[in-house]
């Protein structure tokens, strides 16, 4: 009844890619240490400056999220050091685990699952670990659906600690705001395969000068993830290592599209389409895992709840040619997760919820069909 091969990706990452990025990473390869290649590596790095909102000129590697979440642990705290993580999910504890593989003494502040750390509980542990030499946090928790506040967290750790504020930015950078110079954000990560709208590979990060003066002193051994080199070859319009020049042609045509929009049209497009979810979600009176307040606008996280199965909820979407993400860690088998980033825009958002009602009235959900699309739609209305 479906046709086999096409496919509705609605998971939190790697996300759709445009036909005009798609087709702009089937461009003839070019030599990676050529003018045209120098002159593509300065444009894409200076045009992602107002993403990161900064000046300081992103550093841009060949490698997954984990890459530069892992160069940004060992180019600025060594072994022994202390460093705070703040763990809002699986990629809260990611960090904590990089950090303990290279010996650095972490200091934990567990927040629960879908709630985003008290400015109070973040001000509590710089004063009880005054010797933390850095703080590290994710903006969007994947994982939960939680969008945690560097605005508000980062200027506190500023304000009582001379610590570095590291930022994991992957799945919200291009979707949401981000301030780092304005926010006093020291190191901001990202990748290539969310809001960015292009397949993993390329990785991100833009260094405040204090961080570099941090760099600088640090003597932990390090070759392919050093700041430095990246940082030292950007000057010279080229990479350390060798670039995935196909990717940076898909990041070009991205940056283009993303241009052409607007970073507030981006904002709002994304901040629709995540009220049409949860107001479509509430109204088949399912139970989201995140406060409003809370919400990342990027991904929806929903409970399985007594009277349905999610694993069978996304069994079912599967075979409707919907894929959408189910949980991770100890909350796998209990949620299930809608992705809603990147190239996605609010009539995107309609076919999932059709299909999740479909599925619901298949497990023997009491429901009428067009309920979660009729709120949907209500939301999206007032918008158009």
């Amino acid at each position: 009844m479906f046709i086999a091969n096409k496919i509705n990706l609605r998971i939190p990452g790697p996300t759709p890619i445009p036909p005009a990025v798609q087709a702009a990473m089937n461009k003839p390869m070019i030599g990676h240490r050529s003018g045209e290649a120098s002159t593509l590596i300065n444009e894409v790095s200076e045009r992602l400056k107002p993403f990161f909102g900064t000046n300081e000129p992103p550093l841009l590697f060949t490698g997954s999220g984990t890459s530069v979440l892992e160069a940004a642990v060992i180019n600025t705290v060594q072994p022994k050091e202390e460093a705070i993580v703040v763990v809002t999910g699986v990629f809260g504890d990611r960090f904590a685990k990089i950090l303990t593989e290279y010996g650095v003494t972490v200091k934990r502040l567990d927040v629960e699952w879908g709630k985003t750390p008290e400015p109070e509980a973040v001000k509590n542990m710089l004063k009880q670990n005054p010797n933390a030499k850095a703080v590290f946090f994710t903006q969007c928790e994947t994982s939960t659906g939680v969008l945690n506040p560097i605005d508000k967290l980062a200027p506190i750790v500023k304000e009582h600690s001379d610590a570095l504020v590291i930022v994991d930015a992957v799945s919200s950078l291009g979707a949401v705001p981000f301030e780092m110079d304005q926010w006093g954000v020291d190191i901001t990560v990202a990748g290539s395969q969310k809001a960015l709208m292009i397949p993993a590979g390329l990785a991100f990060a833009a260094v405040s000068q204090k961080a570099w003066k941090v760099i600088e002193e640090n003597k932990n051994p390090k070759f392919y993830l050093d700041f430095r080199r990246y940082r030292d070859n950007l000057i010279k319009g080229t990479t350390p290592f060798t670039p995935a020049v196909s990717l940076l042609f898909g990041l070009d045509a991205s940056l283009e599209l993303l241009e052409q929009e607007g970073l507030p049209k981006i904002f709002k497009r994304h901040e629709v389409m995540k009220e049409m979810t949860r107001s479509a979600i509430r109204a088949l009176s399912l139970p989201l895992m995140t406060s409003d307040q809370d919400a990342s606008p990027t991904v929806t996280s929903v409970y399985q709840a007594d009277g349905w199965n999610s694993e069978s909820l996304r069994s079912d979407l599967k075979n409707m040619g919907i894929v959408i993400a189910g949980g991770q860690q100890h909350l796998k088998g209990k949620i299930f997760r809608i992705g809603h980033m990147g190239y996605c825009d609010p009539l995107d958002v309609l076919p999932v919820l059709s299909a999740i009602e479909i599925s619901l009235k298949k497990q023997n959900v009491a429901l009428s069909f067009g309920t979660a699309i009729q709120a949907a739609e209500e939301v999206l209305s007032t918008y158009v």
